[in-house]
This record gives structure tokens, sequence and C-alpha cells, in this order.
């Protein structure tokens, strides 16, 4: 953690809804005029997407599955945290970008599927923001939660989370529904022992919660809309909330346990404004103090 450079990790797996809380990050950056420089996860995947391929394709004719996306041998894990540990001593570091699409690609004269080249973050930023699935790992060889002064876990109930998944990779990226349960299932160690443990570690974790039929994700038609979830809103350290004013301020909310809220998933994005923002200036505020 730093005061002079402060770290902001949104964590959570792939179809998770990372995207989303990361889009309300960016409106409240570009409002509150807070210089941030962003950090996409996907571009510490150590594979290209042909190499990934060819990786599974090898494991598979020999009767194993193949790396995931979500465990230690496909990322950098280590590089991931000389970033942040340089960030948070001198405001400064490197990054890329995983180019998804063909647009996107062609932009920098690559193939998709590939890397950017690596490039120095802005000079003149305030924080760091990283959105991705491993803001807050920590295995025998590296610790990144300890580098992070806010870390957001966002956590959909596993079959919400599956059908957000199913939706995205069929719609906007042409897989099957198959190969997506094929995904799922190659990820699963994974999931349970990289992703999974980082949200007993988070600050805040925001978890979206179905009010709706949701016991085949393989064979919905859509993702339940905002006014058919509940959001569960978990502090790790309640102390310093103050509970009846985000009773107040958000419609329909009521507590659970001294530390949880649930308020409508309509009030999703409102919530993540309340409850971020006075902490994002906070960081600032210290990070003012110390320079």
């Amino acid at each position: 953690m730093s005061a002079r450079h402060p770290i902001i990790a949104v964590t959570g797996s792939s179809g998770a809804g990372t995207s989303t809380i990361s889009r309300t990050f960016g409106h409240i950056f570009r409002r509150e005029g807070i210089r941030a420089a962003r950090v996409e996860g996907d571009a510490f995947h150590r594979y290209s997407r042909a190499e990934m391929r060819q990786l599974i394709a090898e494991a598979e004719q020999i009767g194993q599955r193949g790396p995931s996306h979500f465990g230690p041998d496909a990322n950098l894990f280590a590089e991931l945290e000389a970033l942040f540990s340089e960030y948070g001593a001198q405001g400064s570091g490197r990054s890329r970008h995983y180019l998804h699409e063909d647009d996107e690609a062609a932009r920098h004269g690559r193939e998709p599927g590939t890397f950017s080249d690596w490039l120095a973050l802005p000079a003149d930023s305030e924080l760091l923001f990283y959105e991705g699935l491993h803001g807050g790992v920590v295995t025998d060889q590296v610790d990144l939660a300890q580098h992070v002064d806010l870390l957001i876990g966002v956590v959909p109930t596993i079959n919400l989370e599956w059908i957000q998944k199913v939706m995205r990779d069929t719609q906007e990226r042409g897989y099957s529904v198959e190969s997506v349960q094929d995904t799922i299932l190659r990820r699963m160690d994974d999931y349970v022992h990289t992703i999974v443990p980082q949200f007993s570690r988070t600050h805040i974790n925001f978890q979206r919660v179905p009010i709706v039929d949701t016991s085949n994700p393989f064979v919905a038609k859509d993702v339940p809309l905002p006014n058919e979830t509940l959001v569960v809103i978990s502090f790790r350290n309640p102390a310093g909330v103050n509970f009846p004013e985000l009773l107040a301020m958000l419609q329909g909310s009521w507590m659970t346990r001294p530390n949880t809220l649930v308020v409508p998933g309509s009030e999703l994005e409102l919530s993540l404004q309340i409850i971020l923002i006075p902490r994002i200036k906070a960081l600032l505020e210290r990070r003012k103090m110390a320079l």
C-alpha cells in the first residue's frame, strides 16, 4: 500500500461483471477530475490466443485439461506484482493491452488474440486502477493484495456468472455453448484455488443474486435484468461505515448482518458511487498530505 501512489483494484472472474463496475469507476474519475492510470488484467496473460489453443490441444491429446486464464501458469503474476510494487513506490510502471477484437488489433497492426507493445503508464496519474481476474491473488510466490489500497470484489452467484459468460462468449465472440462449457470445466480447479480466495481479502464485495429462475444457466435466453436481481454488499471492516445513512439513501435497502447491506439490483450503480466516492477521495486526500 502507498499513501503517495494509491492502487484500486476490481477483481472478479470472467463474466462476473467487472467491466460494468469498471465503467462506473470511469464515470467517477471523469466527473471528479481524477487522473487514473488504467491497467487491464488481460494484459498480464502469458500466452496469445493461438498459443493457449495449442497448449490446450496438446494437453487434451494426453488426456489432461490444458491451462486456464484463471490460474498462475497462464498469467504473469510476478510481472503484475512488480507493476503494483513499482507504482506504489514511484507512481510508474508499464502495461499493455490484450487485443480481443479485429478492429482493436488492426489499430495496433497485430492479429486479434495477441498483445500490444508494453508502454509506460501516464506520468501524471494520481492513482492506478486495475480491473481483471487477479487483483487480490496471493500464492507462494506473489502477494498482490498487499499492494492494493482499495480492493473491490465483484461476485455474482455462480449460475448468474455462467449465464453472463455464456451470453457474452456466444453473442459477442462467436463461441458455441459447448465450447463455453468446456472452458468453465477446464477453469474450475483454478477458479476454486486462485479466484475464490481473493474475495476473503477484498475490502468490499458486491455480489449479484438473481431473483428469477437461473437453474440451468446453459439454456438461459437472457441475462437477468437489474430489477430481477439483488446486490449483497459486504464490508470486511464495517467500522466507520454509516449504515443508517446508506439505508436512507438507497431505496429499498436493508441489512442482513452487521457488515452486510442488501440493495435492489437497480440501485447498484448508485450504491457504487455513494460507497466508493468517499473512499476514493480519502485516498487522494492522503496522497495530497503525503506529497
